[in-house]
């Protein structure tokens, strides 16, 4: 991917990663496949090796055991990819940082995480101080060309809340960008060919990515059940119950939780799966909070994907494309949130009242905000949801929210509403 000649503006990761080679001796990208590691690492590279070029995988393996320093030589930064592949890099990696005495040496990449037993005591130090650890995602609208970015995420936390914006986008529209993801190579390509690409990605998980993780064997068909029972519960907190009986043909037996769980922790090891923890604010009243994780996939397409579905397929289940619509949306907020070092979780308590994501920075300061596809009712619904939960903060021990968002689809502009209350239409959003 050549950002200088397509209509891609820079990565987010790439100043994120700038900044972590300033001041760290190494960093690691991880993340799902196809996500663009190797492309944004190569860009900061000096010098390559790919641990899993075919030709030399197993002569690199055996490097790796033997004298791993060697794979280290070249001019920095070098770029390890796939390094989990040879995992004692790792180590010969924090070593060499140590011996060097110098940031920006290296940048790792890899698209899973080693498990089992064996691997894990090949690595015998955590490289903290040493590694920088970054999560990369499928690109976000704004990344894609999508979004015209009219309103910025950090601009929001600096108190610049007077926002306007057009949106051009169509339902048509949203219901493709949901289909296609944020895979790069799938933002170039022709519309017809684009959305094949989930599909790709989809087969290469449940037919060979979820048996390599770990070299555990696992039934293809078990696996769809499962990223099938997960496309139809986004957005919610299901208990692994709940997923473990619609995964269970017919009037068959559920299947095991353990089971489940299994699959499940493979499937995040993959970056497939990235759940979002809650949110635990100091409240004024003793209200019980729901500490459950929201289920999502890493990128919408997946779950289209897994519903054997397509663009015209969502539009006639609009409650399906409101789930995957909070999918993409999420994936969005995610991306942005890094950019500015925050980090995104939900609130529900147990009187039912939810708010769909919290952005939140290290010094403190919040946004709330929900997610709707669309219409004044809606928009009204997710309006009185935020302002009942803000109304619950004990503003005495913790500040006032930045902000209060309403993240739509179909909405033409991007206002702030008489009782400021913002509504921001998602292609008009930016980090």
């Amino acid at each position: 991917m050549d950002t200088t000649s397509s209509k891609y503006k820079p990565r987010i990761i790439d100043k994120i990663l700038s900044q972590e080679l300033e001041g760290m001796g190494a960093a690691l990208i991880q993340g799902a496949k196809w996500c663009g590691k190797t492309t944004t690492a190569e860009q900061f590279a000096n010098s390559v090796i790919y641990i899993d070029k075919p030709d030399e995988v197993d002569e690199n393996v055996r490097i790796s055991e033997i004298n791993p320093e060697l794979l280290l030589e070249g001019k920095t930064p070098r770029l390890i990819d796939e390094w989990q592949i040879a995992p004692k890099l790792w180590d010969a990696v924090r070593f060499t940082i140590d011996r060097r005495k110098q940031d920006g040496q290296f940048i790792l990449t890899g698209s899973a995480v080693p498990l089992d037993d064996t691997e894990k005591k090949k690595i015998k130090h955590t490289g903290t101080g040493r590694i920088a650890r970054i999560t990369m995602r499928p690109m976000s609208l704004w990344e894609s060309g999508d979004s015209n970015g009219s309103v910025s995420l950090s601009e929001l936390f600096k108190g610049n809340t007077d926002i306007s914006g057009i949106n051009d986008k169509t339902i048509d529209d949203l219901a493709y960008f949901i289909c296609r993801g944020g895979w790069p190579r799938a933002t170039l390509q022709r519309r017809d060919i684009s959305l094949k690409r989930a599909y790709d990605y989809y087969d290469a998980i449940v037919n060979t990515d979820i048996q390599r993780i770990d070299n555990i064997k696992r039934n293809v068909e078990r696996t769809k059940l499962l990223m099938r029972s997960y496309a139809r519960i986004q957005g919610t907190q299901s208990p692994l119950t709940t997923i473990s009986k619609d995964m269970s043909p017919n009037d068959s037996p559920a299947i095991d939780d353990r089971t489940v769980f299994s699959y499940i922790n493979a499937l995040k090891k993959l970056f497939v799966i990235e759940d979002m923890p809650a949110w635990n604010p100091n409240l004024r009243s003793k209200t019980a909070i729901r500490t459950s994780d929201t289920r999502y996939f890493s990128d919408p397409s997946i779950a289209v994907s897994s519903l054997g579905t397509g663009p015209e397929g969502i539009i006639r289940d609009l409650n399906t494309f409101g789930l995957l619509f909070e999918t993409l949306c999420i994936r969005d907020l995610r991306v942005y949130a890094s950019a500015i070092d925050a980090s995104v979780s939900h609130y529900r308590d147990k009187n039912g009242l939810e708010c769909d994501a919290v952005v939140h920075l290290r010094d403190g300061s919040y946004g709330l905000i929900e997610i709707k596809l669309g219409g004044e009712r809606l928009i009204n619904e997710g309006a009185n949801n935020l302002k009942s939960l803000a109304n619950k903060i004990d503003t005495t021990r913790m500040s006032e929210p930045a902000f209060m968002m309403i993240l739509t689809g179909t909405g033409r502009y991007a206002v702030r509403r008489d009782d400021g209350i913002l509504v921001v239409p998602v292609c008009c959003l930016k980090d």
